[in-house]
C-alpha cells in the first residue's frame, strides 16, 4: 500500500527535512542552490534542532531553521504558508536577531557575521516576475554594494510555473510544491539530496508518532488563520460602519449648508438635520 506523503511545504516537516543533523547534505543542497555562493557551502552546524511538543502545538510559533556554516555565515531559513500581511518586516527581525546574537561585547562590531535570510513562501508577497529575489544594501544612485553583511532571499512557491531541470533551487521548489510531480521523481535518480529528502518525507510519513505530530500542527495552523480571518472581518465590519457614520455625517452637513442658504432658522436646521446648533453656527 503507497503511503500517502505529507505535504512538506508544513513547517514542522520542512524542519524535519532540511533542519535534521542526520540529513546536513540536503540543508547544504538547498543552500547553495539559494544563494549560490562563489566557493559553495561545504559544511553547516545547526543551532536550533530541537522541536518540542508544545512548539508543534502553538499556532502562534515559528518554525525555522538557524544553520552557521563553516566560513562563519548565519542563515535562518522560514518556511510561511500563510500571507500575515507582515513578512517583510518579519524578516528584518529574524535577521537581526541572528546577526546579534553572534555579538560578544563592546568592540566586537567588526566580527558580527554575515547574516542570511531565506523566506520560502507558499504565497505571492513581491511585484517581481521570478520566484527567487534576493535583496541586498546597495546605494540607491549607482547600485554599488554598501556591504554583504545584509542578504534577503524570497522564494515564492506560487510563481514557479514548471520545472527548470537545469536550476537545483527550481527543483527544490518542485519538491517542496508537489513531491509526487513526475519530473521531481525523475529528478530523484539524478540529485542523490533529493532523493534522500523524499526518503526522509516517505519515513516521517509512515511514523505514527510523527502523524499525530504533523496533526496537531495542521489543527494549529488552522486555527490561526481562522483567527487571522475573523480579525480582518472585524476589522471590515468596523469599516464599512466608520465609512457609512461618515457618509452620514457629510450628507447632513451638506443638507445644513443648503438649508441656511435658502434662509432656514438655524433652529430649523438643527431639527431636519439632527445636528447640534453649534456644529451648524460653524458652518
Amino acid at each position: 500500500m503507497c503511503t500517502q506523503l505529507f505535504d512538506p511545504k508544513v513547517d514542522y516537516v520542512f524542519k524535519n527535512i532540511f533542519g535534521s543533523e542526520k540529513h546536513p547534505r540536503i540543508l547544504i543542497s538547498f543552500l547553495n542552490a539559494c544563494i549560490k555562493p562563489e566557493e559553495p557551502i561545504v559544511e553547516v552546524k545547526l543551532k536550533n534542532t530541537e522541536i518540542t511538543k508544545e512548539y508543534i502545538e502553538d499556532s502562534f510559533s515559528r518554525l525555522d531553521i538557524l544553520a552557521k556554516t563553516s566560513t562563519g555565515e548565519l542563515i535562518n531559513i522560514e518556511m510561511q504558508r500563510a500571507d500575515e500581511r507582515n513578512m517583510v518586516k518579519r524578516s528584518l527581525y529574524y535577521w537581526s536577531k541572528a546577526y546579534i546574537s553572534e555579538y560578544t561585547g563592546k568592540g566586537a562590531y567588526a566580527n558580527l557575521p554575515r547574516t542570511i535570510c531565506i523566506n520560502v513562501l507558499d504565497f505571492i508577497l513581491l511585484e517581481e516576475e521570478k520566484f527567487h529575489n534576493k535583496y541586498l544594501i546597495q546605494n540607491a544612485s549607482n547600485n554599488n554594494l554598501l556591504t554583504d553583511t545584509l542578504e534577503l532571499h524570497f522564494i515564492e512557491i506560487p510563481k514557479m510555473k514548471d520545472i527548470d531541470e537545469s536550476d537545483l533551487l527550481s527543483i527544490w521548489v518542485g519538491f517542496l510544491e508537489d513531491p509526487n510531480n513526475e519530473k521531481v521523481i525523475y529528478l530523484e535518480r539524478k540529485v542523490e539530496e533529493l532523493q534522500e529528502a523524499k526518503e526522509e518525507l516517505a519515513r516521517i510519513s509512515r511514523d505514527p508518532k510523527e502523524a499525530e505530530n504533523y496533526r496537531m500542527r495542521e489543527n494549529a495552523r488552522n486555527d490561526r488563520l481562522n483567527a487571522l480571518l475573523s480579525a480582518e472581518e472585524k476589522g471590515l465590519k468596523r469599516g464599512i460602519q466608520q465609512g457609512l457614520t461618515e457618509g452620514e455625517r457629510k450628507a447632513k452637513l451638506e443638507i445644513a449648508k443648503s438649508s441656511l442658504k435658502n434662509g432656514l432658522s438655524i433652529e430649523i436646521v438643527s431639527q431636519i438635520t439632527g445636528l447640534s446648533l453649534e456644529e451648524i453656527k460653524n458652518l
